[in-house]
């Protein structure tokens, strides 16, 4: 019974907690059950089990008095990256060693005025820089799926991949991310998880550890997409602490769920299909073309002539953001601090020792590329592409609803596969573009590679469309029919 209360997503955990099937405590005791003996995929960096079982026992309460939320007493995981009320939150960083948050991010107070439940804290990239989660400084984490006949570990991508990893292992019935350059659709893509990131400012980002302040958004990461469509309408919604947070109403985005594309434009960019696309993903963007056009949809060819210098623009303007960022942890407000003879010294220990190796990189190219005499020629020149990439979507969407495109270049690949810096950069690709020009995309599991691993297809729409988003999302997997799990190896 308590391995079957697992595998269950929102939607059913909900129907099955409202017909008095089994508690929200039986079912979060089976969620500590299962991260328990799957502390080898390092998915949790700290697991909260004492709080969790207190916040399902007054869930109980409120199912039985009649007063219950829309995620009444559903167990959540966090990624590390949301401040939490007195909850260790490290950002998977050295630097932010013994840091517990006096107050709670806008989104995870949201989750819990709605009812659900923390497991705990998951493993990430250090402050969401990586597209493998082998940047933590709380060690990597191990994707739950593995290669056909082969037992290498695989990577869960990044940066959400602690998430992703969790809820394709069923140790939460969904779970948190951010995605600042394909950080939640890129990890549901390796673990055949669904990922939204909606629309810059749909999401509060009050509390959550800054990266690229005007890329990253909070989004969910589930098992299925109507799933994905409850757990944001909880997360989303106008925040006067973040004045980037936009006063619009949140729809039913479960409601508008119909699969029916009819009188829908889908926009398939030329763009996309870059020198050396593997003739795998080729095939699966293919067959979602097709699942759109069966749908009702009708399938129009688009250009989208900056999409080239994407990638590019986003590794100047996001290490910028972070250099500026970052410049808050010197050992004096927050967590690490090493001395030094001076204090200049005592800043050098600190983030020296603080930091990991990646994060120092982009902090340099961040420092570099806004210095004195590169301004110009670097920051400025991205920033002024990314309004051409904003723009060639913004004269997309005059014809096309959405546009469907892969979600990653590769599925997920072993540990250490990828060492240079740049092959890590190029998995970014096809995800980047949305978060430069703000817009909601989604990544939804398609099928199997021909080495047995999953791989997602991504959806991209127009600013603040996220229900047309999730509809066409739906669609595809409703088409797809992806019901493949990974084998449960990590329980021995």
């Amino acid at each position: 019974m308590a391995s079957d209360l697992t595998k269950l997503g929102i939607a059913e955990a909900r129907a099955g907690l409202a017909a008095r099937e089994f508690s929200a405590v039986e079912l979060t005791t089976a969620f500590i059950g299962a991260i328990e003996a799957a502390r080898g995929l390092n998915a949790y960096i700290t697991e909260t089990p004492d709080l969790a079982l207190e916040q399902a026992a007054r869930s109980d309460a409120r199912i039985a008095a009649g007063t219950a939320g829309p995620l009444e007493g559903l167990p959540i995981g966090v990624k590390d990256l949301f401040c939490t009320k007195g909850v260790l939150t490290t950002a998977a960083s050295h630097i932010l060693d013994g840091f517990t948050p006096t107050y709670e991010s806008t989104v995870t107070a949201n989750l819990w005025r709605d009812g659900a439940v923390l497991l705990g804290k998951l493993n990430m990239d250090e402050f969401a820089m990586g597209g493998s989660n082998e940047n933590s400084y709380y060690g990597p984490v191990v994707n739950p799926w593995r290669r056909d006949g082969d037992s290498a570990a695989l990577v869960p991508g990044g940066s959400s991949g602690g998430s992703a990893a969790a809820v394709a292992a069923d140790l939460c019935v969904a779970a948190t991310g951010t995605d600042t350059g394909g950080s939640i659709r890129q990890p549901a893509s390796f673990t055949g998880t669904v990922g939204i990131k909606p629309t810059y400012g749909r999401c509060s980002r009050f509390g959550i550890v800054a990266f690229a302040s005007s890329l990253e958004q909070a989004g969910p990461m589930t098992k299925s997409v109507r799933d994905a469509a409850i757990l944001l309408g909880s997360m989303a919604g106008h925040d006067p602490h973040d004045s980037t947070s936009v006063p619009l109403p949140v729809p039913d985005y479960a409601a508008a769920l119909t699969g029916d594309l009819r009188g829908r434009k889908i926009g398939i960019p030329k763009e996309y299909r870059i020198d050396g696309l593997s003739p795998e993903i080729a095939a699966w963007w293919e067959r979602g073309t097709a699942w759109a056009r069966d749908a009702g949809a009708e399938i129009v060819e688009i250009s989208l002539p900056h999409a080239q210098y994407a990638l590019p623009a986003y590794y100047i303007v996001a290490p910028a953001e972070a250099s500026s960022n970052l410049a808050r942890y010197d050992g004096v407000r927050f967590g690490l601090r090493v001395p030094g003879k001076d204090l200049t010294e005592m800043y050098e220990n600190t983030r020296g020792e603080g930091f990991g190796k990646e994060v120092r990189r982009r902090i340099l190219i961040g420092t570099y590329v806004l210095s004195a005499g590169y301004y110009d020629a670097y920051y400025t020149r991205a920033q002024k592409l990314r309004r051409l990439i904003a723009g060639d979507f913004e004269r997309a969407f005059e014809t096309v609803d959405a546009v469907l495109a892969p979600t990653a270049p590769s599925a997920a690949y072993a540990g250490g596969e990828k060492a240079d810096p740049i092959a890590m950069y190029l998995g970014d690709v096809f995800t980047v573009t949305a978060n430069l020009a703000g817009l909601p995309a989604m990544s939804v599991p398609a099928g199997l590679s021909s080495e047995g691993l999953p791989l997602g297809l991504q959806v991209i729409g127009r600013p603040f469309d996220e229900a047309g988003v999730l509809n066409v999302g739906y669609a595809l997997e409703r088409a797809a029919g992806f019901s493949a799990k990974p084998a449960a190896w990590w329980r021995g």
